[in-house]
């Protein structure tokens, strides 16, 4: 999965792109590495309708399975040393270190993920910008380094299909409970280059205004579900390997 990506762009011309009025954090510089739980940029509609870039931070809310399995699992070992347990405030503290990837939107009978379907409406649905993004080589030499892969070796500003929510959890045991607004971006197969070094999956990438604008419409999910594909093989290229970030200068 995708848990590394770069944008060295303005924050500016992100926006201009993607045609956001306004942005609170105008004057935050690019960002090399952003990593799970990092704040970052995102645009997103306001309640008047207009687009609006803000910083949210990267992880979606997981599962409540997941959350209720690791819960049990702390319990049982509470347990075992003699402990008393209140499990409804354990499994509320439970931390959840979120979800950077949005995958199995649709499940085995064909219909829309439970997990995912709240946020995969109009209101809910963001443009993440990007200049280049990372996956570990784990098919090529399984070296698991990074390798980086943009439009071309400019690195020109790209955006992700993405997801985004209003969000109460921990994240960190020593941080506590916290209200965040949570994102992540959706992700499909692989196509080459990146399936030589990650065949399991690639994100969602929305190349043009027409793809965005749709994404970004109040058209219904079962509208919008076919951005959900890979890109025609070669669109992309690697522009890095190794590195925990991308800030080469801009050719």
């Amino acid at each position: 999965m995708c848990n590394l990506y770069a944008i060295m762009r303005a924050r500016a011309e992100a926006a201009a792109l993607a045609r956001a009025m306004t942005d609170r954090n105008n004057n935050q510089p690019p960002i090399p590495g952003v990593y799970p739980d990092y704040l970052a940029p995102v645009i997103l509609k306001a309640e008047d309708g207009s687009r609006e870039m803000r910083d949210l931070r990267w992880g979606m809310p997981s599962s409540k399975q997941a959350l209720f399995k690791a819960a049990s699992d702390r319990a049982d070992k509470l347990r075992v040393k003699g402990k008393e347990v209140d499990f409804t405030e354990l499994l509320k503290m439970e931390p959840d270190k979120g979800s950077t990837n949005v995958r199995n939107t649709t499940n085995a009978q064909g219909k829309t993920n439970a997990h995912w379907r709240p946020w995969l409406g109009p209101p809910n649905r963001c443009l993440v910008p990007f200049t280049s993004f990372a996956e570990p080589d784990q098919d090529y030499e399984r070296t698991r380094k990074n390798i980086w892969f943009a439009l071309d070796d400019s690195r020109p500003l790209a955006f992700f299909a993405g997801i985004w929510t209003p969000h109460a959890c921990v994240r960190m045991i020593s941080k506590g409970w916290e209200e965040i607004e949570a994102f992540g971006f959706l992700t499909t197969d692989s196509a080459e280059p990146v399936k030589t070094y990650h065949a399991k999956a690639m994100p969602v990438i929305l190349l043009t205004e027409a793809e965005r604008d749709l994404w970004m419409s109040d058209a219904s999910w079962e509208e919008v579900k076919h951005l959900q594909r890979p890109l025609p093989p070669g669109t992309l290229k690697v522009v890095g390997q190794g590195d925990r970030k991308d800030d080469t200068p801009l050719i």
